[in-house]
């Protein structure tokens, strides 16, 4: 049995050695031989130096350049340079994978021949305060929506997983990542895992530990580009991906068209606000119960930078590609970093 873990990355000089070492301290079967093939978008800070110096004290390591500097391509290299093994991991720089991780993939894959991707549940982990906050709020069924991958308390069939596994089959079924979706590319694949008849899934039992953004600009473009890209998929597609997606632009929506309310009798502008006045009591509500007293305000400022950058980036997904037409904008293709 062969399996192939890709990493795709570019300036993660902080994180790649640990993300590599936890691979490779992965359990596997007696019989399974593994390469792990980190493709790197030309970093500058010394990733590159760090993947070199594991590789000479490990065969099972290359390194892959990526001039285009961008995600699926990272990914569509990986999967080639790999040549046809039987499963492929994705894998994150900034993701350590639990010892359990790959065996239990592996398992859930051979077992289940209509599963074909499977994943774990995410720990995210803070490099400084106001990550640890972007954490915990990341970690919320109100930060991220019910249904979301990040906030399942039970393994089960889902439409989405982070790091997964899928048998190499799968490509050759219904073909790699789409080179033209810098953002949300994964969804897109899965999208088409699930349109061609297969199936996700997600163990609770295993996990990765997920190194958090640690800027609020980064969280800030970073759901902009989520929200911008998923309108991109759809258009491909020809429909929604996923229900929930649509929730944030209506917010947008709901607080752009809030102040032509007062031209409206007394009872209509008291109605108009009970939205937004259960979405106050959410936010003050998770955000007490995730971080306390102590920093409430920090933490209550992040769901609306979520939700209204995500609803906002999606509302100019509708203009640019289901009004005028147009293609992705080059200033989305900018890494949010």
């Amino acid at each position: 049995m062969k399996l192939s873990a890709v990493i795709p990355c570019r300036n993660e000089r902080a994180f790649i050695k640990e993300c590599v070492n936890a691979i490779f301290a992965c359990d596997l079967p007696s019989d399974c031989e593994m390469h792990v093939y980190v493709v790197d978008g030309m970093s500058d800070d010394g990733t590159r130096e760090q993947v070199l110096e594991l590789m000479k004290t490990n065969a099972h390591i290359s390194l892959i350049d990526n001039p285009k500097k961008l995600t699926p391509f990272a990914f569509n290299l990986g999967i080639h340079a790999g040549g046809k093994v039987d499963f492929v991991q994705i894998v994150g720089a900034r993701q350590i994978l639990s010892a359990n991780y790959l065996i239990n993939c592996l398992n859930v894959l051979q077992e289940k021949n209509d599963i074909w991707c499977v994943g774990g549940k995410i720990t995210n982990v803070a490099v400084n305060k106001t990550g640890e906050l972007i954490s915990a709020v990341m970690s919320s069924s109100f930060g991220m929506g019910m249904g979301n991958f990040r906030t399942l308390e039970q393994s089960g069939y889902t439409d989405t997983v982070t790091s997964p596994m899928y048998p190499y089959r799968v490509f050759e079924k219904i073909g790699f990542f789409d080179e033209d979706l810098i953002r949300n590319q994964d969804d897109d694949f899965n999208f088409r895992v699930t349109n061609a008849g297969g199936k996700i899934y997600f163990i609770h039992d295993i996990e990765l530990k997920y190194y958090v953004r640690a800027k609020v600009s980064g969280l800030r473009k970073q759901f902009f580009q989520y929200g911008y890209w998923k309108v991109f998929v759809n258009r491909k597609h020809g429909t929604m991906t996923t229900i929930r997606q649509l929730f944030p632009p209506a917010f947008v929506l709901y607080l752009c068209g809030l102040p032509l309310s007062f031209f409206f009798p007394l009872w209509l502008q008291l109605l108009s606000i009970i939205p937004l006045l259960l979405y106050l009591c959410g936010m003050t509500f998770f955000s007490l119960r995730l971080t306390g007293i102590k920093h409430f305000l920090n933490t209550v400022s992040l769901f609306p930078i979520i939700h209204v950058s995500y609803g906002m980036g999606y509302l100019l997904g509708m203009i640019d590609f289901l009004l005028l037409k147009k293609n992705p904008s080059d200033k989305q293709k900018e890494l949010s970093r």
